[in-house]
């Protein structure tokens, strides 16, 4: 057993914290400014912790904090660290405001690591005026079963070291919490696990589309495929999505994408699948020719209840315009037109 030391109070290393002039401390408007001042005048300096170079918020928080507990401002900022978003005392430190308190009438450290490792504990007992003594122990088996012994970094290079940590932050800790104002000892703190935090998105709000006519196939099946769905809820592949998604395109790359489960399905709807492709990608091409625009003009008159009238001269006006040269595609055009018109029949929007 190796005794490692026994404190008196001896001279405090630190003044005793003085009452706030005000509850709110640096946080008093009547203090902020100037506060605010000194925090940005720390945080471009090099000499203050990484943690809280160019940060001036956490130079102002780490003051406030050592204030309440009694740190002046440069030896807050050396030792509190802030780990896994709590403000957390260094070891050292913990001790230092123990003892400045006049609280307390000694502290005794033990090490017991002179047998099998399996047998090594760590003891701290301290004694607080007008209360019995306090004991905490941590042993390797304590250890072991947190998940520590082993773990990497100062678990590995200073076991006996970590022990004796562990033992002081819980007795300190449990003896002298109002000094302490509730900090964890930063040792302890680092091998606390991180909370897990839900990153989940939340679900989409599930909208539906007015109805409209469409106005062909084509445009029936983009209406199907626009439904939004929730982001969790991924449908199976079938031909019948597979072909949904590929009319749903609006360009070549839309397009590929979307054929890339195709693959998925069973040989038939593959070679189904393709020819839809095939004619969806047509389609799109012709979408790109001028030529199309003739017919969009009927299209949009029988959707909107236009003039029909009045848009099949802007129709006839648009062909003489751009002189069709290609005979096939005019006759397609004006096949499609034709359909549109009948359609339009049916629906009682043109007289027989």
């Amino acid at each position: 057993m190796s005794n490692l030391q026994t404190m008196q109070p001896g001279a405090a290393a630190l003044s005793q914290p003085q009452q706030m002039q005000s509850p709110l401390g640096m946080f008093d408007p009547s203090m902020l400014e100037s506060a605010l001042k000194a925090a940005d005048l720390l945080a471009n300096s090099s000499l203050v912790p990484k943690d809280y170079q160019r940060n001036p918020g956490n130079c102002l928080i780490a003051i406030q904090w050592g204030a309440e507990v009694g740190l002046p401002p440069l030896q807050a900022m050396q030792n509190i660290a802030v780990i896994n978003g709590r403000p957390s005392l260094w070891g050292d430190a913990v001790i230092a405001l123990v003892r400045a308190s006049g609280l307390l009438e000694y502290m005794n450290e033990d090490i017991y690591a002179e047998g099998p490792q399996e047998e090594w504990r760590a003891t701290c007992t301290v004694k607080r005026k007008g209360q019995d003594a306090l004991v905490r122990e941590f042993t390797w088996q304590d250890a072991k079963t947190a998940g520590l012994a082993g773990k990497q970094g100062p678990w590995q290079q200073y076991p006996k070291r970590m022990l004796q940590m562990r033992a002081r932050g819980f007795a300190l800790r449990d003896g002298f919490p109002d000094v302490l104002k509730g900090m964890h000892v930063a040792e302890e703190a680092q091998d606390m696990p991180v909370e897990p935090r839900d990153i989940t998105p939340p679900d989409d709000e599930v909208t539906e589309r007015e109805p409209t006519k469409p106005l062909n196939k084509s445009a029936a099946l983009r209406d199907k495929v626009k439904t939004t769905r929730k982001k969790d809820e991924a449908p199976a592949v079938t031909l019948e999505t597979v072909e949904a998604a590929i009319w749903a395109a609006t360009d070549g790359a839309e397009l590929k994408e979307a054929a890339k489960d195709a693959e998925k399905l069973s040989p038939e709807d593959q070679k189904k699948a393709r020819a839809a492709y095939a004619e969806a990608r047509d389609a799109l091409r012709n979408l790109s020719n001028p030529h199309n625009h003739t017919y969009s003009i009927i299209a949009e008159a029988i959707v909107t209840g236009k003039d029909i009238k009045a848009a099949m001269r802007d129709h006839a006006e648009a062909l003489d315009r751009m002189k069709v040269e290609d005979a096939r595609l005019h006759e397609r055009l004006m096949s499609e037109v034709d359909e549109a018109l009948a359609e339009a029949k049916g629906q009682g929007q043109m007289d027989a």
